[in-house]
């Protein structure tokens, strides 16, 4: 399965982007801003995970106590996932999924981060391998 996250604006404060399933849309995303980590310090809990290629995997967040995606092995950052929020506040470094109808803002994200975790979670059972793209 192949997740791809375009960035399309990106903000001082958080970065909007529509993140596709197998080359077809399935929603909007929220992350914190972007910064160049080669130029920029790395603001903790304020920046977006650098542009790269991640394997994802579904497993229990400790933190959340669910199960949702997790990226695999992100360049200074770890523990980031996909899941349901809001706003900029609602991330450290992870993707929020919902609709971008507000500015700032993503809405109506639990259902997207459900559906979106069964589709990586039956992929991963049935043995593929899944990456997300982000650029």
């Amino acid at each position: 399965m192949m997740l791809e996250l375009n960035r399309i604006a990106k903000k001082p404060l958080y970065t909007i982007g529509r993140l596709f399933v197998d080359r077809k849309y399935f929603c909007d995303t929220l992350e914190d801003c972007c910064r160049d980590l080669d130029k920029e310090e790395k603001v903790m809990n304020e920046t977006a995970i650098p542009e790269g290629t991640y394997e994802v995997i579904v497993n229990v967040s400790a933190k959340f106590r669910r199960k949702l995606p997790l990226l695999l092995d992100v360049p200074h950052f770890s523990g980031i996932r996909i899941h349901r929020g809001n706003t900029d506040k609602d991330t450290s470094g992870c993707i929020l999924v919902g609709e971008n109808k507000q500015q700032g803002r993503v809405i109506n994200s639990t259902g997207y981060e459900l559906k979106l975790t069964e589709m990586i979670e039956k992929a991963m059972l049935s043995g593929e391998k899944i990456v997300i793209q982000v650029r």
